[in-house]
């Protein structure tokens, strides 16, 4: 973790401070921006964040929030990408630099999305934990739900550390420590490398090989990921008979289409 250097005015239009940087691997890293007293935003939702291009034009992403709406700061979680046109730089941003934000969340990922269910399950691979991070520490989620179910799929265990501890400090929370506690499920796998369970989750469910049951017709779902896991979750919560849901629709399951390059 870096120490803050103090930037009393930003000087780019939009731009808000880094107050923090931290590389989870060589691949993945967090960081967290002021936030803007203007701004409102559903856990789970995402705004355009970015530097100025070579042209003077902003280059912009979508971003999820991966802190929760009650938070003063607001934090991101991204790979990097070498030669990315924004990862490949904004994974060498330090505290005090600033960075470009839009305050105008949106996203797919938010409660009332989804019809009253029993069961929720946050299902997300590599960098699409972000959206649960901040609806896992949202008190909502768990007045909602009877039970939470986040699941995170990354190819080595070293990129699971970002998920593990968010559940471990989770349980510390002053705010939903002891509703998550009681009922968040964490189910980590791992693609490549060695853990204790390996496996696609979407090969999982169909096998029925999760230490919860499958997802059922009284389950709703939030799902974040390549574009190839939201297909076949798609498929597995068709299967269970959910229908997809909305803003201005709610339904049984819902998939944050906006992606980070």
């Amino acid at each position: 973790m870096n120490e803050m250097r103090t930037v009393s005015t930003p000087v780019l239009p939009d731009a808000q401070i880094v107050t923090e940087v931290r590389h989870w691997t060589d691949r993945l890293f967090s960081f967290r921006l002021t936030r803007p007293a203007s701004l409102r935003f559903r856990s789970g939702e995402f705004v355009m964040i970015g530097l100025p291009g070579d042209n003077g034009r902003p280059l912009l992403r979508a971003y999820s929030i991966a802190s929760p709406s009650w938070d003063d700061t607001l934090e991101f979680y991204s790979i990097k990408v070498p030669d990315g046109p924004l990862t490949s730089r904004l994974q060498n941003i330090q505290p005090g630099d600033e960075v470009i934000l839009r305050p105008k969340p949106v996203g797919s990922l938010v409660l009332d999305a989804l019809t009253p269910g029993k069961r929720l399950w946050l299902v997300a691979t590599g960098t699409g934990i972000a959206p649960f991070a901040s609806l896992a520490r949202d008190p909502d989620i768990y007045t909602r739900y009877d039970e939470v179910v986040l699941t995170h799929t990354c190819r080595d265990v070293a990129d699971l550390a970002y998920g593990r501890e968010l559940v471990t400090a989770l349980v510390l929370d002053p705010l939903v420590g002891d509703e998550a506690a009681k009922k968040l499920r964490y189910v980590p796998t791992t693609t490549r490398e060695t853990s204790p369970k390996m496996g696609r989750i979407t090969d999982l469910l169909r096998q029925n090989a999760l230490p919860v049951p499958g997802i059922g017709f009284e389950d709703r779902v939030m799902i974040c990921g390549s574009m190839a896991l939201n297909l076949e979750m798609k498929a597995i919560c068709e299967g269970a008979g959910l229908v997809e849901g909305s803003n201005s629709a709610p339904g049984g399951f819902v998939v944050e289409k906006a992606f980070v390059g």
